[in-house]
């Protein structure tokens, strides 16, 4: 039995200014497995975005069923941990405050936040930047505290969405390295959100490419490389053109309605 199900959804928009419904996903089927790290990769405007929030709880299908371990996906919970573009970090708490905040909500003692805290810190390789605030951190270090504060809830999912967009390319390089380093260290299920083909062959087990708008998904690969992924290979690259060409495919049907 698949860990997520993706079934059937379809996502409708009212758009006032035009006086008419949006399709924004089209009865898009899904499945991913336990602790695998799938890629959603499409155009602008293809609904990657919307499906992730789907499978968060925080946006609902117009029609159609999303399956968490057999059980209805109604709302967010803790075994989802959601990563956005921007780490919507609370700029008046340190990190370990930041990574523990969920942890005060529950009303657990300081002592016991900071040590739980410092685990996930370490993790993600902040140590000894505990105690700095997020404008004293650079793009790359307050993601960092985004993926902490997601891991110390113990999800059994991580959503990210973006998240090393608006890095620089050795920021992202060295992002990219440390995620797949925590997935294999932590076990966890990753669905990740990208527009890059390479950063998706770079971290995924599976890449899913998605249609233009309305948003179905039209190849779901498997992505048979050996890890850290040589971005030179030549299987790499027969992947990337494979996938560049579904997308270019896309962008001409896209221009063509």
């Amino acid at each position: 039995m698949p860990f997520i199900e993706v079934k059937d959804i379809v996502k409708m928009y009212h758009d006032p200014k035009r006086g008419k419904n949006l399709l924004a996903l089209d009865h898009v089927d899904l499945t991913v497995e336990k602790n695998e790290f799938l890629c959603l990769l499409g155009p602008s405007g293809c609904g990657k975005s919307t499906l992730l929030n789907m499978i968060a709880g925080f946006e609902k299908q117009t029609s159609g069923t999303i399956l968490m371990n057999d059980k209805e996906v109604t709302g967010p919970g803790a075994d989802r941990g959601m990563v956005f573009q921007q780490p919507t970090l609370m700029p008046w708490l340190p990190v370990w405050e930041n990574v523990s905040f969920h942890l005060k909500l529950k009303g657990v003692g300081k002592k016991e936040r900071r040590e739980k805290a410092q685990e996930f810190i370490d993790m993600v390789g902040l140590k000894g930047f505990e105690n700095h605030y997020p404008y004293e951190l650079s793009g790359g270090m307050n993601q960092r505290v985004g993926i902490a504060r997601a891991l110390l809830l113990n999800p059994s999912v991580i959503l990210m969405d973006e998240p090393f967009a608006a890095l620089d390319a050795q920021t992202k390089m060295d992002m990219q390295e440390e995620l797949v380093r925590i997935w294999q260290f932590h076990k966890v299920t990753v669905i990740f959100v990208t527009h890059s083909v390479e950063e998706a062959l770079i971290l995924g087990t599976k890449v899913a490419v998605m249609t233009h708008r309305p948003g179905k998904i039209r190849e779901l690969l498997s992505i048979h490389l050996p890890r850290p992924r040589d971005v030179t290979s030549h299987l790499f690259n027969e992947y990337k053109r494979d996938i560049l060409g579904y997308i270019r495919e896309e962008s001409k049907l896209a221009k063509a309605t």
